[in-house]
């Protein structure tokens, strides 16, 4: 039986994965398509078939997103870190941009760095698949780091000029150290 929510799943889906950089898909278990990076999941979403369903992890927003007649804190200890449910039917179905904004929220929570640099400068990837979200083997290093004899002669350079800028030893403390030896 085809549900209204199911449009709006397949829809939350496609954004997730056009919109986020290293975003792909998860399925912990049989029949789940979760929204994740890294192999970290941001949005838990129910299957089309199912009543609908979402959970995200919203640190910053998780109180206001409570306070819903159709939200709850996440099973499984999941709500303990700011993790929220939400589910409903087709007569009570929340605004998807509400929705898009919560996947925002736990995707910033659970990418890495990196990508979230990505995501700020507008540098989003085409969505990739779970296998081609894993790094490909380290390449070869490029080239050895030069010998340090190489840099010594340049350090060497500027101690003079260090030496000179430090203050000279004060004569009593010269000649205590002369009388303790």
């Amino acid at each position: 039986m085809s549900r209204k929510t199911d449009a709006v799943l397949k829809q939350l889906r496609e954004w997730g994965l056009s919109h986020f950089p290293g975003a792909h898909l998860k399925s912990p278990w049989p029949g789940h398509k979760d929204l994740a990076v890294n192999d970290k999941t941001f949005a838990y979403l129910s299957t089309e078939g199912e009543p609908f369903g979402i959970s995200a992890k919203l640190p910053t927003s998780s109180h206001m997103a409570l306070m819903l007649p159709f939200c709850t804190p996440t099973a499984y200890g999941l709500g303990k870190s700011g993790w929220v449910s939400a589910s409903c039917d087709d007569s009570n179905l929340p605004p998807v941009e509400m929705l898009q904004q919560w996947i925002d929220e736990s995707y910033r929570a659970q990418a890495p760095k990196k990508l979230l640099k990505q995501l700020t400068e507008g540098k989003t990837p085409p969505a990739v698949t779970k296998a081609a979200a894993k790094p490909a083997a380290k390449p070869a290093k490029a080239a050895a780091k030069p010998a340090k004899a190489a840099t010594k002669p340049a350090a060497a350079a500027t101690k003079p000029a260090e030496a000179a800028k430090k203050p000279a030893k004060p004569a009593k403390m010269a000649a205590a150290k002369k009388d303790a030896a």
